[in-house]
């Protein structure tokens, strides 16, 4: 297993990646929010990044960041945005290197933390969690 960085190359696969991500959460999004989101991921002025697992030279699991401000610390934060693995990939531990690859992004840049949010239905993914990141109490509310 690798994984990097996505570059300018990584396109078709980061698309069909976050595409699957989407389906998974019975969601979708324009071909406008594909290309934007690309450009802000591949443009190094932006706060946005991606990361591209590949098992025996395929991709077969992302993970999307950014970098933000907080009003509680100087440092910035990382918000993990989007995780995903193709199911027939999953149990080889790729989830967890993905969210690794994040950690040291932080790591590497100062971040006061890195944190993410998922479903309560997505029982599967909270055991990896529960194993890799302390679960907090707070609720997300959205206007």
């Amino acid at each position: 297993m690798n994984i990097r960085l996505v570059e300018a190359g990584d396109k078709v696969d980061w698309f069909a990646l976050w595409g699957a991500y989407l389906t998974f959460y019975e969601t979708s999004r324009s071909t406008e929010v594909y290309e934007k989101t690309w450009e802000r991921i591949i443009d190094p002025n932006e706060s946005m990044y991606a990361a591209l697992a590949f098992h025996e030279g395929k991709a077969v699991g992302l993970v999307n960041f950014l970098y933000h401000k907080s009003f509680w610390d100087i440092e910035e934060r990382i918000y993990l945005n989007d995780l995903y693995v193709n199911s027939t990939y999953r149990g080889l531990s790729i989830g967890k290197n993905l969210i690794k690859v994040v950690e040291k992004h932080g790591s590497d840049h100062n971040v006061a933390s890195v944190y993410w949010l998922t479903s309560t239905e997505n029982a599967q993914a909270q055991v990896l969690y529960d194993k890799v990141a302390t679960r907090t109490s707070f609720i997300k509310y959205q206007v």
